[in-house]
């Protein structure tokens, strides 16, 4: 039979193993609450290509450090924001146009898809010689671009 002597030294058991539990699992479960990642700041700006606003694209930003994270965002009417590692990136930038359009399926009702194509030259996307410096807080980074090719 328990008295309540035994039931109170098991309440008490039970307490210790529960702090036990929680003083080991505490360490774990704060782990998350801490700052997680490289420092980062926001980027702004502008994308015209030959004097006009670049109406829709893309911009990534790549860090040369080899260990941030890539970053990106859409451009649109010209303008784009991105929050960005902070340090030195690789920048590319992606505009297109639509050059025609092709049927999806060889049939005469067939729906059809743009067909585009990329207006920037290499030099600014994968072979971009575009670079910035991103600092923590608030950047801003314009880009004046050109169609034309150097080589042309």
């Amino acid at each position: 039979m328990r008295t309540s002597r035994t039931c109170a030294a098991d309440r008490r058991g039970a307490r210790r193993r529960w702090t036990g539990a929680l003083v080991l699992a505490l360490p774990v479960l704060l782990g998350g609450c801490g700052e997680s990642g490289p420092p980062m700041g926001t980027v702004t700006g502008t994308v015209t290509v030959d004097n006009e606003p670049a109406q829709t694209g893309s911009i990534a930003f790549f860090p040369t450090d080899g260990v941030s994270p890539t970053a990106g965002a859409a451009i649109e009417g010209g303008r784009y924001t991105a929050t960005v590692p902070v340090g030195k990136s690789k920048v590319e930038v992606r505009v297109s146009k639509i050059v025609g359009h092709q049927k999806l399926y060889d049939t005469p009702d067939s729906p059809t898809q743009a067909v585009m194509e990329e207006v920037l030259p290499a030099r600014y996307n994968d072979q971009t010689e575009l670079e910035f410096d991103v600092s923590e807080g608030d950047n801003e980074k314009n880009f004046d671009l050109s169609s034309e090719n150097e080589n042309e």
